[in-house]
């Protein structure tokens, strides 16, 4: 299926449900948001559905309080927007499988399982470089909102588009968006500098308690519920931790461990270029990027560290 296709398709529907991962972050939210008024201004009538809460930090964003809908079973078509799986989905995932609808899957993972009827999945720095370029197809009179929507993803999955992720055509996608009206300042201000005392914090302490391993190659930080407990702060202010890690020289591959339950534990994961993470995260059942890639491990937390440092080491090039 080629973009103009998956337009041509979107154009046609009276009414979707637009499905994201659970723990959204920028991307998932700005590609939701930023479809949901493209096609209500295309005549469907929309709603978004989330397991998860909207992160405080989002709340920057129009309209948020219809992030997190419940499922419209009513509606005609089924839109999951920057997730691999029907896993990712959560509560959700087995609505969106079982339902007797036209679903699609708009995505830019490259360990997506091409799991609906119409699938666009294409290896880009975010969903919502995606979204920008099915934007001018869908509505290019689009308006600065519905820009900043989708700029919020493309900012954040880039890292401010410092990502080895970034390429001219996500530049041009962010120059578009911009032509639009998208607020970037607003936008930079609210993803990668604004933060409450708690997450600072919370930062504070868990980067006095990096560990390395394999000669620095490898470098590990850990929260626990404790943490967030003591801190006063929540797991979704943990977004972006994962990249202080990855910057201390000599460093090749960082790990974040975030606990999620009792002997439970969210992983993210990032590389320089030197371990391909998304066959890391593959070892249990994640996925996502070459440099960027997730999974969830259960077990004691020394435990886990013990065997991500193994399955690291033996994806490390020399």
């Amino acid at each position: 299926m080629t973009l103009s296709e998956l337009a041509e398709k979107l154009k046609t529907i009276e009414s979707a449900v637009i499905f994201c991962h659970m723990r959204p972050d920028g991307d998932a939210i700005g590609a939701a948001m930023g479809l949901k008024r493209l096609l209500e201004r295309c005549g469907a009538r929309c709603s978004v559905a989330c397991e998860s809460p909207i992160p405080a930090k989002f709340a920057y964003l129009p309209d948020m309080q219809a992030f997190s809908a419940p499922v419209d079973m009513g509606a005609e078509v089924f839109i999951a927007v920057d997730s691999s799986d029907e896993n990712r989905l959560g509560k959700y995932g087995e609505i969106y499988a079982r339902a007797k609808k036209e679903k699609f899957n708009i995505d830019h993972h490259i360990s997506n399982t091409r799991y609906a009827d119409h699938n666009y999945v294409e290896d880009c720095a975010a969903a919502c470089e995606i979204i920008a370029r099915l934007a001018d197809l869908l509505d290019p009179d689009y308006d600065s909102v519905t820009a900043t929507c989708i700029m919020t993803g493309l900012s954040s999955d880039t890292g401010n588009f410092a990502h080895k992720n970034v390429t001219a055509d996500t530049f041009r996608a962010a120059a578009a968006l911009c032509a639009h009206g998208a607020d970037i300042n607003l936008v930079h201000y609210n993803m990668f500098k604004k933060q409450s005392r708690e997450r600072a914090k919370l930062f504070g302490e868990t980067m006095s308690r990096i560990r390395y391993f394999a000669d620095g190659k490898i470098a590990v930080i850990t929260v626990t519920q404790d943490d967030l407990s003591r801190t006063g702060a929540s797991s979704d202010m943990t977004e972006g931790f994962i990249d202080f890690p990855l910057g201390v020289d000599g460093v090749e591959v960082a790990a974040c461990l975030l606990e999620t339950g009792k002997k439970r534990f969210k992983i993210s994961l990032r590389s320089k270029g030197k371990a391909n993470v998304n066959e890391i995260a593959a070892v249990y059942g994640g996925g996502g990027h070459v440099l960027a890639s997730g999974c969830m491990i259960g077990g004691d937390l020394e435990e886990v560290i013990d065997k991500l440092r193994y399955t690291i080491l033996q994806h490390i090039e020399e």
